[in-house]
């Protein structure tokens, strides 16, 4: 087995892989699915990280795990506003933020000596509020529950807000690392 195929990446692969399969179950109509499959490859993202510090990371890993993240994270919401279930706006905001990490990433890539690119506080807490927020969002789907649709009104303004911030937040450390190279 390849020194990068360990277990932390495994699991992490398996959250690139059930993506596509959630996204087609939010597409379908298929809620309930999509909200067990969803909340199992959250979990994941959870236990891979923790596999990885008590073995130990891996460089692949290092890129790997955002890239599942985001791939996971972009498609719900693509997924969610393609259903008409959020609106646009929103979709525009967490999956622009991603293509554009993407692109600052591969421009520091080009432009520096840097290749490591460890997540911020502000980068993990608006990951765990995207997720917080795809669960309420793809819960009101499954149970219409009453005063669950305000719940998830108000997720959509906190998560942008969080995504927003945290793009902000990339941008300084990614000005501030230009600056030293």
């Amino acid at each position: 087995m390849p020194g990068w195929l360990n277990l932390a990446n495994i699991i992490t692969i398996f959250r690139l892989v059930m993506t596509p399969f959630i996204v087609r179950d939010i597409l379908e109509g298929r809620h309930t699915r999509a909200l067990l499959l969803f909340c199992l490859a959250a979990l994941t993202d959870a236990i891979d990280g923790w596999v990885a510090r008590a073995s130990g990371t891996t460089q692949a890993g290092a890129y790997l795990d955002p890239v599942a993240d985001k791939c996971l994270m972009s498609g719900i919401f693509l997924a969610l506003g393609a259903a008409r279930f959020v609106p646009w706006w929103f979709v525009a905001i967490v999956f622009g933020r991603d293509l554009y990490l993407l692109l600052a990433t591969l421009a520091m890539l080009a432009l520096t000596r840097r290749r490591k690119f460890p997540p911020s506080r502000w980068g993990k807490l608006s990951t765990f509020v995207q997720i917080a927020t795809a669960v309420t969002w793809m819960t009101r789907n499954v149970w219409p529950l009453p005063g669950l649709a305000s719940i998830a009104s108000a997720m959509l303004w906190a998560c942008a807000a969080f995504t927003v911030w945290s793009g902000v937040h990339y941008t300084a450390k990614g000005v501030a690392a230009l600056r030293t190279h």
